[in-house]
């Protein structure tokens, strides 16, 4: 099978289709035949080698969590699924990864694809959806009437998180500005911040009982947005790890997506019912991958961007 594969760390130029053989499901594991897979910002990260301190993976790497498609194979000890459903899901961070015509995944991580989402573009879906969902309630555990600031709402996982804080009763205050910032209040955010005019950490409001970041902070910064948590509250990132404030009961919490079958189905019932809105920015082939990884890395790639497999 043809998979993009890296051999060492390095420029978007490291990437390269190759021929590899084709992985065989194990128990619990399903083989899918790959739709769609997308971008993720921590896909460009792990090629440049910022994240050698957080994964240990060897080489070759095939990148990407993401995919969508329809089962090709079933290991030993797999229930509820035949071959030919179509499926979504996030595999872990590893050198096996979505950008290939076939990929292997736990059963357990399955779910439907929605209904109203055409199937490769449904690849654009699981860790937006799990990132913002598993940030604000699984690690957080963010409650109806508590204050958020989502720091880098701009972007698809923000978006997302913005609708389903407000969706729980939470108090939200967004970073954006202009067509962004109309896009995050027609979301439900309380209060949107330009951080183009002013830094969010020099905003009025807060402080706030959880403060979401994820965009990529200095330490200086991650101090900064600590600031703004009240005594007793949260500093959540998907990013750069955060830092605690043990005297003021303050905690530092780094999250990061994992595969749900289950959840990812409840966020898919959100999508069908047009309670969540999660928009995809662009359609490539996947031959187009070292282009979307060249872009991202220079700040010309807008929104979220789906890989389509032929």
């Amino acid at each position: 099978m043809k998979a993009v594969r890296y051999h060492q760390h390095g420029g978007s130029d490291v990437l390269a289709i190759e021929e590899i053989e084709r992985p065989v499901p194990g128990p619990g594991q399903v083989l899918v035949k790959v739709a769609g897979s997308s971008f993720n910002p921590i896909d460009g990260m792990m090629r440049a080698g910022y994240l050698q301190h957080m994964f240990t993976i060897p080489f070759p790497i095939t990148p990407g969590t993401d995919f969508s498609g329809t089962i090709a194979e079933i290991g030993p000890d797999v229930a509820g699924h035949q071959v030919g459903d179509p499926v979504v899901g996030l595999v872990p961070v590893g050198p096996n990864g979505t950008a290939a015509e076939y990929v292997i995944a736990p059963a357990e991580v399955l779910a439907a694809p929605p209904r109203t989402v055409d199937l490769a573009e449904a690849a654009a879906l699981p860790t937006v959806g799990l990132t913002a969902w598993q940030s604000l309630f699984e690690f957080v555990g963010l409650q109806a009437g508590q204050t958020i600031l989502i720091n880098g709402a701009g972007g698809s996982v923000g978006g997302a998180a913005v609708q389903l804080a407000k969706e729980a009763g939470a108090v939200v205050t967004a970073t954006g500005y202009g067509d962004s910032a109309e896009r995050l209040r027609s979301y439900g955010a309380d209060r949107t911040i330009d951080h183009r005019s002013t830094p969010v950490t020099e905003a009025d409001g807060g402080p706030y009982d959880v403060v979401l970041n994820l965009v990529v902070t200095s330490p200086e910064t991650n101090a900064e947005l600590l600031a703004l948590v009240a005594d007793g509250g949260t500093l959540a990132s998907a990013t750069t790890p955060p830092p605690e404030d043990p005297e003021r009961k303050v905690r530092g919490v780094q999250v990061f997506a994992h595969g749900d079958g289950a959840r990812l189905a409840e966020i898919f019932a959100r999508i069908d019912a047009g309670t969540l809105v999660i928009p995809i920015a662009g359609r490539r082939p996947l031959a187009d991958l070292a282009a979307v990884h060249a872009e991202a890395d220079t700040g010309r790639l807008a929104g979220k961007t789906v890989l389509v497999h032929a």
